[in-house]
């Protein structure tokens, strides 16, 4: 099988690190870096310094690089394409990929910011858009890239409504440290990757502020509810919020000293401001862009969803720290299954 990671920042040269850590005569595994410069350093130092500085890069990861529109000739064959992109630059890169025969999966989690040709969609709703055509699915779960590259154990979840995206993408990736689950509930999947990236803004802001963990465990439980909500009202299925895609990225981002959206709100708590905050990371928070999209999302499908609109109006500065949380805890009493 010859797989081709397209990015090289720390989630796609984790996953590239880690299917050639397992890889045998049958497997090849190329890591594409944009960045000509950085490809040419991951060559000369077998690290990515910039992302992932420390972890060796095996020599079985061959480094590439090169103007994808020219046809290179590794995504021609290529048994396997992962789009390992922010979700910025998902609807380019899918766009590239649409006449590909192999399946393409992507790592991004989140929604795409609003624009003139859609409001704001997931990256199955862009490929629906872009690439019709293109078997695809997306590799998601609790799972940060320090600790993959580590080898350290880890599960995933591979989606998609092809059970041959499903399937490829179990034996790519599962490997004795990396244990990979097929589901077909895109949609679930994918909301989970998204929402929980906000909420865990939410749950950095509790620690930030110190008001402990019966505090968070209140927002984790009720970012669920949130979650699922928006989840069936987008036609997804329940059981996957209760799953390594739901529950278990919630609990690893919201709590995860390696969380960049949870050190995002405790930042704010410290009393930084949100340009602050994103500039002191070095990496992508994608809560920070996809939280007013998925606000947007519930309320045109008339979902409730409370900690969402006071991440947006703390990231918006229509609310401070302390503020946000005294609305939280300040609203009615309500059952707690509503």
């Amino acid at each position: 099988m010859n797989i081709v990671v397209l990015g090289a920042g720390a989630w796609g040269t984790a996953l590239a690190v880690s299917a050639a850590r397992h890889a045998d005569a049958n497997r090849s595994v190329t890591l594409w870096a944009r960045d000509a410069r950085q490809a040419a350093d991951l060559q000369q130092h077998r690290e990515n310094r910039r992302y992932l500085d420390g972890v060796a890069v095996p020599a079985e990861v061959q480094i590439a690089t090169g103007s994808l529109h020219s046809g290179l000739a590794l995504l021609n064959d290529a048994d396997l394409v992962i789009v390992a992109t922010p979700m910025a630059g998902l609807r380019d890169m899918l766009t590239l990929l649409a006449d590909l025969r192999a399946p393409v999966a992507w790592l991004c989690k989140g929604f795409e910011a609003p624009a003139a040709h859609a409001s704001g969609l997931l990256g199955h709703e862009v490929r629906a858009q872009v690439a019709p055509d293109l078997l695809a699915g997306v590799l998601s779960g609790p799972s940060f890239a320090l600790e993959v590259a580590l080898g350290q154990p880890t599960a995933l979840v591979a989606a998609s409504e092809h059970a041959g995206v499903r399937d490829t993408l179990v034996a790519a990736f599962h490997s004795p440290t990396l244990r990979v689950y097929a589901n077909d509930d895109i949609v679930g999947v994918e909301v989970g990757g998204a929402v929980k990236n906000v909420l865990a803004i939410a749950t950095g802001l509790c620690d930030g502020l110190g008001l402990g963990m019966n505090a968070r465990a209140a927002l984790i439980t009720r970012g669920l509810a949130e979650m699922t909500r928006l989840g069936l009202a987008l036609g997804a299925k329940a059981e996957t919020f209760m799953g390594l895609s739901g529950l278990g990225d919630l609990v690893l981002t919201a709590t995860g000293d390696l969380s960049r959206n949870r050190k995002v709100g405790q930042l704010l708590a410290q009393g930084m401001n949100l340009q602050q905050a994103v500039d002191s990371l070095g990496h992508v928070a994608e809560g920070v862009y996809s939280a007013r999209t998925v606000a947007q999302r519930a309320r045109s499908l008339g979902v409730d969803m409370p900690i969402t609109d006071a991440v947006v109006a703390l990231l918006d500065g229509r609310l401070q720290p302390a503020q946000a949380v005294a609305l939280l805890m300040g609203r009615d009493p309500k059952d707690e299954l509503l």
